[in-house]
C-alpha cells in the first residue's frame, strides 16, 4: 500500500468512508470492523470501516493513514490523535505499547473486552482462527491477587484461551509477558 487511506475522525473513531479502501486495510491486518458485519466472512465489503483509536494511533504511526475531522477536513497530527485516545482509554500508554509490540511480532489484536480483559490476540486472524490469548495489561506495582489469577485462569478455560498478563516498563521499552497455563492436577 502506497498512498495513506483516508480516515475521518468520528466521536471517538476513525472511519474510512470508501469501501474499497477500508477492504483494503482490512486485508492488510484485520484492521477495524466494517460497519454492520459483525464477523467479515470476506475480506471485500461494500460498508465503510470503522477503527478504534489503538489501531488508528498504530496505523498513523506506521504511516498507513491520514486523520482529517470536521466539515472543512482539518488534518488531525499524529499528536493530537494520541492524546485524544489517552483520554479514552485508561493507562493508554501501557496498553498502546503491548498493542505496537503484539501487532509488532505480526499478531493480530482486537479489543478484549468480550472476555473481560484489554486484548484477544489472534495467530491468523479473527474469523480465520480463534483467538489463543486473552491479555491483560497491568503496571508492574499492580497489586495481583491470586484471587485475580484464578478469576482469570477459569475465564481463560472457560473460552479455551490462554492467559497472559502484559507488564510494561516504559522507561526501559521492555515488556514482560507471564503466560498462565492450566493443568489438572
Amino acid at each position: 500500500m502506497s498512498e495513506k487511506i483516508e480516515t475521518e475522525f468520528v466521536e471517538n473513531f476513525l472511519v474510512v468512508w470508501t469501501p474499497e479502501k477500508g477492504s483494503e486495510l482490512y486485508r492488510r491486518g484485520f484492521y477495524g470492523k466494517p460497519i454492520g458485519i459483525p464477523k467479515p466472512k470476506n475480506m471485500d465489503f461494500d460498508v465503510p470501516l470503522i477503527l478504534d483509536l489503538m489501531e488508528g494511533v498504530y496505523l498513523m504511526e506506521k504511516g498507513m493513514i491520514t486523520v482529517s475531522e470536521g466539515p472543512k477536513g482539518v488534518k488531525v497530527s499524529f499528536k493530537k490523535l494520541r492524546a485524544r485516545a489517552k483520554t479514552l482509554y485508561e493507562e493508554f500508554d501501557l496498553k498502546y505499547a503491548v498493542y505496537r509490540d503484539m501487532r509488532d511480532r505480526g499478531l493480530f489484536v482486537t479489543p478484549g473486552i468480550k472476555y473481560g480483559c484489554d486484548f484477544a490476540v489472534y495467530k491468523q486472524g479473527p474469523g480465520v482462527d480463534h483467538a489463543p490469548y486473552m491479555i491483560s495489561v497491568k503496571k508492574a506495582k499492580d497489586e495481583v491477587t491470586a484471587t485475580d489469577i484464578v478469576k482469570a485462569g477459569r475465564l481463560a478455560t472457560t473460552v479455551r484461551k490462554r492467559f497472559i498478563m502484559a507488564i510494561p516498563d516504559l522507561e526501559i521499552e521492555h515488556i514482560r509477558y507471564l503466560i498462565f497455563k492450566w493443568f489438572k492436577a
